[in-house]
């Protein structure tokens, strides 16, 4: 396994001591909204649609939401799921729900109006949250993303850590792909991955990129350590300064004969190798 090399004093600061860094937010002081990522642009947030992402929602106290639409089978389904409905609901025809979804969208009878979730601090989620982090390198398909989110609930990831520039705002169809887990795992958005790389380098964690030319990658060998994982994009893979500011490369042991596997598959099983008894 290859060893990080040593920094010298000036660059071994925490994130705390380097500047608390939040997620980005766009002008209107929030960091989404729009048709970006799915659902019509509104007054105010966005249209969120489906059961379990919209029950999700509502049980986030840090969620602002605004209007919630369903018809009546699926307000019966989310009060069966005792759900707390903050909000008074307005039932309604799917036909309003359809016109108010990206086209084929399964909204499943029922949309909430939310405002995008405020990041967190690095120090915070480094702090309070346990679990390895993942690190996306300029993934674009907010559905990725969104079963990325899914996978990092279901094996206890601390957060996501994307590029803001080339990473889709939050929105209906990451909503809906994350099945609730985008008011689970906390999202930060970051101008430079590389110097986010470091800034977690020298908080004490392993960064490993995922790559099909690195060595297998060995759940039991991280053992005592805590783990930041850098998947890139769909296709390109990792760029080459975000693979040179990793302290290891790795790939996921596939002895089939598919070459490599969709990003969001790939981070469900490196995230369970990670996390796997020994």
């Amino acid at each position: 396994m290859s060893r990080r090399p040593s920094r010298s004093s000036a660059s071994s600061s925490s994130p705390a001591q380097e500047g608390r860094t939040p997620g980005k937010r766009n002008a209107e002081g929030h960091s989404g909204g729009g048709r970006s990522g799915g659902g019509r642009s509104t007054a105010s947030g966005y249209w969120m649609y489906g059961l379990h992402a919209v029950e999700a929602a509502l049980r986030n106290a840090d969620r602002q939401v605004y209007e919630l639409l369903a018809t009546r089978e699926a307000l019966s389904a989310l009060e069966a799921r005792q759900a707390p409905i903050r909000i008074s609901p307005n039932v309604v025809e799917r036909q309003r729900l359809d016109h108010l979804c990206e086209r084929d969208a399964v909204h499943q009878g029922i949309c909430l109006r939310v405002e995008p979730l405020t990041p967190p601090f690095l120090d915070e989620v480094l702090d309070r949250r346990e679990g390895p982090l993942l690190i996306l390198d300029q993934v674009t398909d907010p559905r990725n993303i969104g079963a990325i989110l899914r996978s990092a609930a279901a094996f206890g990831a601390a957060a996501l850590v994307v590029q803001d520039r080339n990473t889709p705002q939050e929105g209906g169809a990451l909503a809906k792909a994350a099945s609730g887990a985008l008011d689970v795992v906390p999202i930060l958005r970051e101008v430079n991955l590389s110097r986010i790389i470091a800034q977690l380098q020298n908080a004490g964690l392993w960064t490993v990129g995922l790559d099909a030319g690195g060595s297998v990658l060995n759940g039991p060998s991280y053992t005592g350590r805590r783990v930041a994982l850098v998947l890139g994009a769909e296709g390109a893979g990792l760029r080459r300064l975000t693979r040179e500011s990793c302290d290891e490369i790795a790939s996921v042991y596939m002895p089939g004969d598919m070459e490599s596997l969709n990003v969001s598959n790939a981070a469900a099983v490196a995230l369970y190798e990670l996390v796997r008894p020994a």
